[in-house]
């Protein structure tokens, strides 16, 4: 696991190897100490999970962790981890967690923490839960008796998330072909309930989970099956979701992808065109394609970039009272819905752009011209990462890079936040050119760093 105890998206690491029942004790004490300090009459925290084989195991964990320090513990059962963040507010609850590692194969698992109001936790909080991770076995006394806390179930809390995302819309979609692609993961069976209720002809792909095919060959990182799907039985778009169902990837009617930056490029313009885009902006991160800085000029939409990792967009948009923000990834967020990335409202609220204009995605995706992108990896280990980054060789192959991409390109390279990896993005008009050029970076960083 990283040096830092919490990545850019919570706790990561491989079920009961690096993410042990242990930690996730110690974590759960650690957490309910912290957020409860100034709060220690209400102590109630709700759970849910993806469908990987480990979260009963962790879940257990979490549990015992947090009756251990007298909080009472609501169990949601599967459910994506927008609804999780929703559902913490709504049920008057002082803190959620997810269990999930979201896009990763299920042999990872994670832990991701939301305040009461619904809001990932800040940089600090974080460091000050994993510094107290000791007082699991130190602090004394630890409740008793009728102090500790008490386990219950919410499976309703599913079904209260659903009718909150059917009334963030106002869309009838009899008629309309649709191929749900849900990862084997948490949306597997409420993204069906919710489009198949809203009156659309459906096609389901990956939605019988086993515990071991979260995310295998399937959902927003594999979207060539929901492609192929469209095109054979001429579908009018697909949608795919990660295996906690916080991002979305679309497929339109000729079978081309449509990344977060698209999407974000036809949200932005059809609220500017609505005069609903606060400030004229669009919150994006450094991977932001060109092509979609080149949109925002010309449409004059403010694009503002924050580091990677959706946490960032979000609090730039609380900072500055912006609506919309996201990742190329495909976590998409709408501030006046949501406190967090949500792959599901995401896909509601593009088939509301399509309705409202009457134009296909193949059509909606014209207002910008997405450059040609090399994404590569490089497997470093985490204490590694910084002098990798920080070598002058590396440094200076950077350098000959940007000077020969000059202004028709981009490069950049950054430590993997959830990952033991270095990330490289190249984008640029020559996909064979830029395709090298990343290449001969991975290739240094591999020979010096790679293990």
């Amino acid at each position: 696991m990283s040096e830092r105890l919490f990545g850019t998206d919570g706790v990561r690491g491989i079920a009961n190897q690096d993410l042990t029942p242990d930690l996730c004790s110690r974590l759960a004490f650690a957490a309910a100490h912290t957020l409860f300090a100034q709060r220690p009459e209400q102590k109630r925290v709700l759970i849910g999970h993806d469908t990987r084989i480990s979260a009963d195991m962790l879940e257990a964990a979490l549990v015992a962790g947090f009756t251990s320090a007298g909080v009472d513990v609501y169990l949601v059962g599967v459910v994506p981890t927008p609804g999780i963040a929703w559902l913490t507010t709504a049920c008057a609850c002082e803190m959620g967690v997810v269990i999930s590692a979201s896009h990763n194969s299920f042999e990872h698992n994670g832990i991701k923490i939301f305040n009461h109001e619904g809001y990932k936790l800040p940089d600090a909080v974080e460091d000050a839960i994993a510094a107290s991770l000791d007082l699991y076995y130190d602090y004394r006394p630890k409740p008793l008796g009728a102090s500790l806390g008490r386990v219950f179930r919410l499976p309703q809390a599913v079904d209260q998330y659903r009718q909150h995302l059917q009334g963030a819309c106002q869309l009838d979609l009899k008629g309309v072909k649709i191929a749900l692609d849900t990862a084997n993961g948490a949306a597997y069976q409420l993204a069906p309930q919710i489009f198949s209720d809203l009156g659309a002809d459906l096609t389901v792909l990956s939605n019988q989970p086993d515990g071991l095919n979260i995310n295998a060959c399937c959902g927003s990182t594999h979207v060539e099956n929901l492609a192929r799907r469209v095109l054979d039985q001429g579908l009018d778009l697909g949608l795919a979701f990660d295996g906690d169902a916080d991002r979305l990837i679309a497929v339109d009617d000729h079978g081309q992808v449509l990344d977060g930056d698209v999407m974000l490029a036809i949200f932005a313009k059809d609220l500017l065109d609505q005069a609903k885009l606060a400030g004229e902006a669009l919150v994006v991160t450094v991977m932001s394609n060109l092509g979609l800085s080149h949109m925002a000029d010309r449409e004059g939409i403010r694009l503002i970039k924050t580091q990677v990792g959706d946490r960032y967009v979000l609090e730039e948009m609380l900072k500055n009272g912006y609506i919309l923000g996201g990742e190329q990834s495909g976590h998409m967020i709408f501030l006046d819905h949501a406190t967090t990335g949500d792959g599901i409202l995401s896909a509601l609220k593009l088939l509301e752009v399509r309705q409202r204009t009457g134009r296909p995605l193949s059509d909606l995706r014209k207002i910008v011209d997405i450059y040609p992108q090399v994404l590569l990896n490089v497997e470093v280990d985490n204490a590694l990462k910084a002098q990798a980054m920080a070598d002058p060789d590396v440094q200076k192959a950077c350098r000959r890079v940007e000077e020969s991409l000059g202004q028709e390109g981009r490069l950049l390279v950054r430590p993997s936040g959830t990952e033991p990896k270095i990330r490289i993005m190249l984008e640029g008009k020559d996909k064979d050119h830029i395709q090298e050029l990343a290449e001969s970076i991975a290739r240094l960083i591999s020979a010096r760093f790679s293990y």
